[in-house]
């Protein structure tokens, strides 16, 4: 039986074969594409985040960018967002688009919409 934490929001998606962990180095990222959507895997402080691979500025890939300090930053234009929350640093007023992950025997799971 699955837990609440293995069941995505039922807006969330269906849930789709990313990477495999040991691909995902510690304070690194990369690109993939899941049923056509675009997505951003993040690992930081042991945690693997998935967000929408676009900026939400002006839709630059993200992978494309660094981080820095806990910080992602936008090659585009250098706007900036926390990597554990995908919140606005810089500018503060906006936020990345996130998609629940979860880790199951060494592969990385993302709930993509579709």
């Amino acid at each position: 039986m699955a837990s609440p934490d293995d069941v995505p929001p039922p807006d969330a998606g269906t849930w789709t074969e990313a990477a495999r962990e040991g691909e995902l180095w510690e304070g690194g990222m990369f690109g993939v594409v899941l049923g056509g959507t675009e997505v951003l895997l993040i690992k930081l402080d042991g945690e693997v985040r998935a967000y929408d691979n676009r900026c939400p500025h002006q839709r630059t890939p993200l992978d494309r960018g660094w981080i820095e300090d806990g910080t992602l930053t936008c090659s585009g234009h250098m706007w900036e967002f926390d990597v554990l929350s995908g919140q606005g640093v810089v500018p503060r007023d906006c936020a990345l688009v996130s998609y629940p992950v979860r880790i199951e025997d060494g592969t990385i799971w993302v709930a993509v919409p579709g």
